[in-house]
This record gives C-alpha cells, sequence and structure tokens, in this order.
C-alpha cells in the first residue's frame, strides 16, 4: 500500500462504529525501517495512533478497539515527527553523497509496518536500505536502486 492512497483514510473504533480520525501523515523509524505510528486529525483526544494499537489497516478503514488508543505522541514518537522528518517529498541521498531524487510515494505493507520501497520520479529504492530521515534529506545506504 502507498503512504498516498492512505493518507486520509478514516480510523474506526470497533466499539462504537465511529469515526474517530483520519490519517494526516506517517511516522517512519529508519532503525527499524517501518511505520511505527500515524499522526492523525480529526481526533477528540491525541493526535497519534502507535502501530502496535491498530487492530486492522483495511482497504476502506484503520480499526482500533477504541477511541483510548488514540493519544499524544510519546517521547519516541515525538523525536521522529515534524517537518523535519516527513519522508514524502524529500530529497534522497545515498551514503555516498550522491543525490538520487525525491521521494514521490513510500509503499508500506499493511500489515507490519514496513517500508517495502521509495518511490523516486524514475526509480525506487527498496526499504531495507533506509538509514536516515532528517531535515535536508532521507538518507539510503549505496548500491543498487
Amino acid at each position: 500500500m502507498l503512504f498516498s492512497e492512505a493518507r486520509g483514510r478514516k480510523v474506526v473504533s470497533i466499539a462504537t462504529a465511529q469515526t474517530v480520525g483520519k490519517i494526516d501523515d506517517f511516522v517512519v523509524d529508519p532503525a527499524t525501517h517501518s511505520v511505527i505510528a500515524l499522526g492523525l486529525k480529526k481526533t477528540d483526544s491525541g493526535n497519534t495512533l502507535r502501530w502496535w494499537a491498530i487492530a486492522a489497516f483495511g482497504a476502506d478503514a484503520v480499526t482500533v478497539t477504541g477511541a483510548e488508543k488514540i493519544t499524544d505522541a510519546d517521547e519516541q514518537v515525538a523525536a521522529l515527527t515534524g517537518k523535519d522528518h516527513r519522508v514524502l517529498g524529500s530529497r534522497v541521498l545515498s551514503t555516498l553523497g550522491d543525490e538520487l531524487g525525491t521521494v514521490a510515494d513510500v509503499d508500506f505493507d499493511p500489515t507490519t509496518g514496513e517500508i517495502l520501497a521509495l518511490h523516486l520520479a524514475d526509480d525506487q529504492v527498496e526499504g531495507v536500505r533506509l538509514v536516515g530521515v532528517g531535515s535536508y534529506a532521507v538518507v539510503v545506504q549505496a548500491g543498487r536502486a
């Protein structure tokens, strides 16, 4: 599944069958090459849904057992959020300092949150090559694209 396909998707409580938020952003941990949380908007409480709190990530909605699963970002998530940690639209540099392009989209596994690939304009980079995400660029291990 692509970030572009999932952004704006409703988060629904299984307990109440009510929409409790909408996906606004993805919190990526480069150390684990995965999405560790979702940034949400239009919630009654916090703005963060940890990946482990998701009941299911379906084609039409993300489900959670209840709205209480949506919280404020903890220290780990907060350290990986904000404009300095956004993957989409960031330039991509290899560990050798070569610019490879700009991230147009990200392919991830909706079951595990694993980053499968970074999609560039004319190429893609395997998710396991992700090394870091910062204000200047996304850095990937040098090697084959």
